[in-house]
Parts: structure tokens; C-alpha cells; sequence
């Protein structure tokens, strides 16, 4: 009946061209009255999921769309860009728009970001005559692989919530798991293709636009982008009650808003209207994803109720096969089928967690890092973001794929890697 379920989800995404959140919820229906549940049940079980799953999450996404939105008005991810490119110097630019990239995409998503910085790539490019791809794949690569892996980006933060995983632990965990995996698709095969392919610096470069007034200070824009992961941090690690409520991801990320609000905003001449404006437009992105991350938590819940999800999770945890490898497979399978790595990061959520929740020796973090990372696989002409960086290179679709499309590939082969070797690690200490 699960297998039924999901084939009936990728039939309506893929085939019908049903939204996300419709086929989920349709999706659902269909799996609690195929398994012979109370039709009324059927609806409560649903209604419940939905509401278990945005009760976290929404408070999360809602709060870094925010923080986003505010540092790419003051043009804060320009200036840190070009800090760092100061620090490091014109011959370890690469490096520098790698860790400017990682920094702007904790709170950003990857095409504001992507907008953002991409105009410091153009200038590298057309000073060094060097490939667009030397410095615009570390940048790329950083940006997606923030997005997929670290919360609080929707995917992860949904992923986190459906699998009962503690944020601050998978906060921790993807960021040491991202670096690793930007560097090797972003810094080693973007040198590795930037000698064999050439991409010159597009035509629309010459349209670029900044921001308006001066930037904020750096060091302002450091602290703002990394206080939230500081705060929810030290709570993880040292408790306490009073702690443990700054540390709180609401309070953590609500306290980071407003003071990005007061210091991108008020100090830089914004009045409240303004102000409230502007924190309207950066929710309106949200509204649908946060309809698919409900959707999600219903179809794990009509998994729970129906007895369907502990059955197969019971015969899961009795076999050979790692939940880790069975996380990655069935997000790497979604993302390749219908494009776009938030959906099928949360959607394979849904089906997974029922299966892998209380399986000795796994703990939700890891398992989460393994919906992550194959859920960032192979983005192909189906997925918005092969197009963002196929315009903004002024690639052609073949070169989109030998580039952008590689580097994703090995990012996502580097992160199982890395997973599957850590928790073998976890087994023999």
C-alpha cells in the first residue's frame, strides 16, 4: 500500500502536473483509506500532521526569509564578498567567494543569493580572463549546498521536524557536512573545469545593479549572519533554562530579525511602513512552501496512523540495508523525477521518517543529513535553478550540465560519503 501511495505521488507530480502540496494531500487520502482506516480518522490524521509539521517550521522559515530579505537590501552580501576578497587577495578569489558565498547562503536562498553575489564573479572573471566557472561554480556550489543542508532553509528545518531531529545538533552537523562538499564540487572541480571549458562573462553583465546608500559595516553583517546559528548553538551544547530560551530557535531567529530590521532598516532611513513592507514581501515566497511542508507532515502522519510506516520500519531495521542509504535514494530518486530539491527533500521526509524513527544506533541528525544530501542530486533541466545559472553564465544547456550539473552530482556523492563514513565511525568507537 506505501509503495501504491508514493508510486500515486509521483504519477500526479510528474505525470498529471499536479502541485506539490494537492498530490500530497490527495496522496494521503488515498493511503489511509487503501490501508482500510476510518474515513473521519483518515481526515483527522491529516489535519493533525499538517499542524504538527508548520508548528516548528513555519516560525523558522518565516523568521530567516526575513533576516534574508533585510541583508540583501542594505547590500550586506556584497560587502562581505568583497572584504573577504580583500583578505584573501586576488589569488585565493576563489576561496574568498566560496566563504562569502557559504556566510550570505546560511540565511538566503539560493537564487537571491545567487543574484546578489553574482555580479562579484562577472568582475573576477573579466579582470583575470580566467573561465566565468573559476569563481562563479565556488560560488554556486556554496550557495546550493547551504540551501539543501543547513536550516534554517526550509528543506533541512522541514526535514529536522518530520524525522523529530534537534536543530541545533543538525545545525552543527550540516555545517561541518557543507564545507566539505562546497570545496570539493565548487573549488576542485571548478578549477578542474574551468581549464576545459570556457565561459566568458555574459552580456548581461553590463546591466548589474547596487544597492542603494552605503553598505553596512562588515563586521555588522558577520555578527547578523552568524548570531542565530551562535545562539541555538550554545544552547544545544551547554543548556539551561535561561539559555535554553535564547537558544530557542523563535527566540534566536526572532531577536536576529529585529535586529537586522533596526540596523538594515531604521538606521539606514526606512520608516515603519517601509519596514512592514518589506517583511510582507519576504513571506510571500513562503506561502507555498510551507503548504508542501504541511503536506508532507500529513503524509507521515496517515503513514504513522495507518500501522503501514512502523510495519516497514520494523522490516527495515531487520535488514542489511542502512537507513542512511535508504534516505538518500528515495530524495536523490524525487529530486531527479520532478526538479526541485525542497520538495523532494520534505517529501521524502514524509516517507522516511515513519520507516527509520527508532532505529538503534541512528540518530534523526544523521539520517536528515542523508535526505539533505541526496535530495541536492543531479539538478537538470526541470529545476529552476539550472536555468537561473544557465541565464546568469550565459551558458548553453550542454555546458549547464557539464558544469552545473556535475558539480551538483559531486557534492551530493562527497556528502553520502562523508555520512556513510562518520556514522561507520559512530559503529566501531
Amino acid at each position: 500500500m506505501t509503495l501504491g501511495a508514493v508510486a500515486l505521488l509521483l504519477v500526479l507530480i510528474l505525470v498529471v502536473r499536479l502541485h506539490a502540496f494537492l498530490a500530497l494531500l490527495i496522496s494521503s487520502m488515498a493511503l489511509g483509506l487503501g490501508s482500510g482506516m476510518d474515513p473521519l480518522k483518515v481526515i483527522k490524521s491529516i489535519q493533525f500532521g499538517f499542524g504538527d509539521a508548520l508548528g516548528f517550521i513555519a516560525v523558522v522559515v518565516a523568521l530567516g526569509a526575513m533576516i534574508g530579505r533585510f541583508l540583501e537590501h542594505s547590500g550586506g552580501g556584497r560587502v562581505l564578498a568583497e572584504w573577504l576578497l580583500s583578505k584573501f587577495g586576488r589569488e585565493h578569489a576563489q576561496w574568498a567567494v566560496l566563504v562569502a558565498a557559504f556566510l550570505v547562503g546560511l540565511p538566503i536562498f539560493f537564487e537571491v543569493g545567487f543574484i546578489i553575489l553574482v555580479p562579484l564573479a562577472w568582475n573576477l572573471a573579466r579582470e583575470s580572463k580566467k573561465s566565468l566557472l573559476f569563481y562563479g561554480l565556488p560560488m554556486a556550489a556554496a550557495l546550493t549546498v547551504t540551501h539543501a543542508m543547513v536550516p534554517p532553509h526550509p528543506a533541512p528545518s522541514a526535514a529536522a521536524s518530520l524525522l523529530g531531529a534537534d536543530l541545533g545538533r543538525t545545525i552543527l552537523y550540516s555545517v561541518i557536512l557543507a564545507i566539505p562538499m562546497a570545496i570539493a564540487g565548487g573549488i576542485f572541480y571548478g578549477r578542474w573545469i574551468a581549464g576545459r571549458l570556457f565561459v566568458p562573462v555574459p552580456e548581461m553583465a553590463t546591466r548589474q545593479t547596487k544597492s542603494e546608500g552605503t553598505p553596512p559595516p562588515v563586521g555588522l553583517v558577520i555578527l547578523l549572519l552568524l548570531l542565530p546559528v551562535l545562539f541555538i548553538f550554545a544552547a544545544s551544547v551547554f543548556g539551561g533554562s535561561q539559555l535554553g530560551f535564547l537558544g530557542h530557535p523563535f527566540t534566536a531567529l526572532l531577536i536576529t530579525a529585529l535586529l537586522s530590521m533596526y540596523l538594515f532598516g531604521v538606521r539606514r532611513g526606512l520608516n515603519r511602513d517601509q519596514i512592514a513592507k518589506m517583511a510582507t514581501e519576504s513571506l510571500m515566497p513562503i506561502g507555498t512552501l510551507l503548504a508542501i511542508m504541511g503536506g508532507g507532515g500529513a503524509f507521515k502522519q496517515v503513514l504513522i496512523d495507518s500501522g503501514v510506516g512502523p510495519y516497514a520500519g520494523g522490516l527495515l531495521a531487520s535488514s542489511a540495508i542502512s537507513p542512511l542509504l535508504v534516505a538518500y535514494l528515495v530524495a536523490a530518486g524525487l529530486r531527479m523525477a520532478q526538479g526541485s530539491a525542497t520538495v523532494a527533500i520534505i517529501t521524502a521526509a514524509g516517507i522516511v521518517a515513519p520507516l527509520v524513527k527508532g532505529i538503534a544506533g541512528y540518530e534523526p541528525e544523521m539520517i536528515v543529513l542523508a535526505l539533505c544530501a541526496g535530495g541536492t542530486i543531479l539538478s537538470h533541466v526541470n529545476d529552476s535553478g539550472f536555468w537561473v545559472v544557465n541565464e546568469y553564465f550565459g551558458m548553453t544547456v550542454p555546458q549547464t550540465l557539464q558544469s552545473w550539473t556535475a558539480m551538483k552530482v559531486i557534492t551530493s556523492l562527497v556528502g553520502i560519503s562523508l555520512i556513510l563514513a562518520a556514522q561507520a565511525w559512530r559503529g566501531q568507537a
